[in-house]
């Protein structure tokens, strides 16, 4: 430990540099118009990295692309993009005139949610349900058709349904009072300045360009559920009284596996193997303890027997 004392000069100099930078940091504070902030006021970390919310997103990306299967009779490449967390004010700002706007009530979060489809996207699908091409210029417009609206209600109602199944690992969820608007600025679903969680996801379409969904959730809806979402895994119980596990195991232990019995190796020798015609008849000999083959792997030993005039096996030894 070094006993080295600061000389006077030094101690004034850092008296000074301490005084100056606390005037210049003064004069930022001034000049940018910086804020107080309180902590605690604007507590976004209570969702934590939205893993649970990831995962649903992702399942409804993979399962949505049925839904436009019947209008563009393919199945575009649906990607889910990372959640956002804006203010609706926000969100607004660079919003188009006209999109598809479709709120719905959680009745068990007591929350709502907004689903977001793009007017270009509307028109093109709508192009590819009667025939259409797909490629065709979208020309921005006021209003939807009559044929485009229904096209949004199919739409909607076949993404929801998606949407529901995707939350279903996580918790039950049901939508209701469905309202539809065309206009963002009219759209009652949340204060300007409330914070939304957007969960948008691409839609890759052929000879098009890409379109984009949106989903968003007022974060004061996904909070009773904020340790749920932080969780990494789904554990909760659903229909039959079944965990994410059992069903899984479940699932895992109904998988059909080929069964194949060796009744025999006979050999033969090349001269004969490249004589074979049909009709020879090459006599093989059933012995006790037949090897029996699952994927290629040998598991048990068996004999070969008859059961109500049907050829059959029974195991008479499992290997390790």
């Amino acid at each position: 430990m070094s006993s080295k004392k600061l000389t006077q000069d030094e101690v004034d100099a850092l008296i000074s540099s301490v005084d100056s930078s606390a005037k210049a940091k003064a004069d930022v504070s001034d000049s940018k118009g910086i804020r107080d902030f309180v902590f605690g006021s604007d507590d976004l970390s209570l969702l934590g990295d939205y893993y649970a919310l990831r995962v649903i997103n992702e399942r409804f990306a993979r399962t949505a692309r049925t839904v436009f299967q019947p209008m563009l009779r393919v199945q575009p490449r649906i990607t889910a993009l990372m959640p956002e967390v804006k203010t609706f004010d926000q969100y607004c700002e660079n919003a188009p005139v006209l999109m598809s706007l479709t709120t719905s009530r959680i009745d068990e979060l007591r929350g709502s949610k907004m689903m977001v489809i793009q007017p270009a996207f509307i028109s093109a699908l709508t192009n590819a349900y009667y025939g259409g091409d797909l490629g065709l210029r979208y020309q921005p417009r006021a209003e939807f058709t009559a044929t485009e609206t229904r096209v949004i209600e199919i739409i909607t109602e076949g993404l929801n349904r998606t949407l529901l199944a995707a939350w279903q690992d996580l918790m039950q969820l049901t939508f209701s009072d469905e309202s539809r608007e065309e206009n963002i600025q009219f759209a009652s679903f949340v204060d300007g300045g409330e914070t939304v969680i957007i969960c948008s996801f691409l839609v890759q379409l052929p000879k098009a360009d890409d379109a984009r969904i949106d989903i968003l959730y007022p974060l004061q809806t996904l909070k009773p559920i904020a340790a749920q979402l932080r969780s990494r895994m789904q554990s909760e119980v659903i229909d039959d009284d079944m965990t994410w596990r059992e069903r899984l195991e479940r699932a895992v232990s109904e998988v059909r596996l080929p069964i194949n019995v060796q009744l025999g190796k006979p050999r033969v020798s090349l001269r004969q193997l490249i004589s074979i015609t049909k009709g020879d008849v090459y006599p093989i000999q059933l012995r006790e303890g037949l090897s029996v083959m699952v994927q290629g792997q040998k598991m048990f030993f068996a004999d070969i027997g008859e059961v109500a005039g049907t050829s059959a096996i029974t195991i008479t030894q499992k290997l390790d």
